[in-house]
């Protein structure tokens, strides 16, 4: 199995290093060459199902990568009750894969008679934490491994909202814990459309609850960005991945390109990219941990 990643872990979690989505345009690539990847996340969603050529790609892929599951239907903030043929079949998965974590996003979706098939976020209200993080504490116990929450892009706000998106996050990790996937994108993506310091957001989580990283491209129009996962990770992101890095430590990093993908040397190359802000960054953590030297006694 490839593999670089440190040791070290929090919440009980391994950090795995560097991954990238795995995503059928590469499936042929991944297969025969079997490149030097640290590990793979699947959209969860793809895989729940009861056998099939999706089932034996995974098979593949099992054998040799480690693989973490990525929700994206879970509408964890909808109001309707929880989907518990939906988690079933997400228990299932897990124990195929043995994701060290399962994870999908802080956003709601839809109700029971329309699916927006979007990520649409919440208000950030002391009603909203305590709904949300008690359906998250019931589907961490139902799987039986760690649930992880990411924040999401956002084009609207709320006039209700009595916290900053950062508060509303770490409260529910907090009071339901949970894990964190910080997609440092999607901060950057937000702050830009709603006018806040992104590193407001990245120095003020519980940096002790982040697990995963998600960095990714974007798409800017005249008047916003939209999260499209398409193109390079700019340097203004990698400058808040690395920011981040420094306060959280090691934690595993996935690059994301869901849009215009491109060719898997590409991709590759953008995950050594993430690799190198990485290692530079703990080094600069490591040196500012690392005890003053003592002056010898005259």
């Amino acid at each position: 199995m490839s593999g670089t990643a440190s040791p070290r872990s929090r919440l009980g979690l391994p950090d795995l290093g560097i991954g990238l989505g795995m995503r059928v345009p590469h499936y042929e690539h991944i297969f025969e060459h079997k490149p030097k990847v640290d590990w793979f996340e699947v959209i969860s969603e793809n895989f729940m199902v009861g056998g099939g050529r999706p089932v034996k790609n995974l098979e593949r892929a099992l054998a040799d990568y480690r693989i973490v599951q990525h929700g994206v239907s879970l509408s964890l903030g909808s109001t309707n009750s929880l989907d518990w043929e939906y988690l079933r079949q997400l228990k299932a998965l897990a124990k195929k894969t043995g994701s060290p974590w399962v994870s999908d996003h802080l956003c709601w979706a839809g109700s029971d008679c329309l699916n927006l098939h979007d990520l649409l976020p919440l208000p950030y209200t002391e009603e909203a934490v305590k709904y949300v993080a008690e359906r998250a504490r019931i589907i961490q116990d139902y799987l039986e491994v760690r649930f992880v929450i990411e924040n999401v892009s956002s084009y609207m706000t709320y006039t209700s909202s009595t916290m900053t998106e950062w508060e509303f996050v770490s409260a529910i990790a907090n009071e339901a814990d949970l894990g964190i996937l910080l997609d440092v994108n999607n901060i950057y993506v937000s702050s830009e459309n709603h006018g806040f310091d992104p590193t407001d957001f990245v120095d003020n989580v519980p940096h002790h609850r982040v697990v995963q990283f998600h960095v990714a491209g974007h798409t800017r129009f005249e008047k916003y960005i939209i999260d499209t996962h398409s193109g390079e990770v700019i340097d203004e992101v990698w400058a808040l991945y690395t920011r981040a890095i420094q306060q959280t430590g090691s934690v595993s990093t996935l690059v994301e390109w869901d849009d215009e993908i491109p060719a898997f040397d590409v991709l590759a190359a953008e995950a050594e990219k993430a690799r190198g802000y990485r290692d530079r960054a703990l080094a600069v953590r490591a040196q500012a941990q690392a005890p003053l030297p003592t002056k010898a006694a005259p």
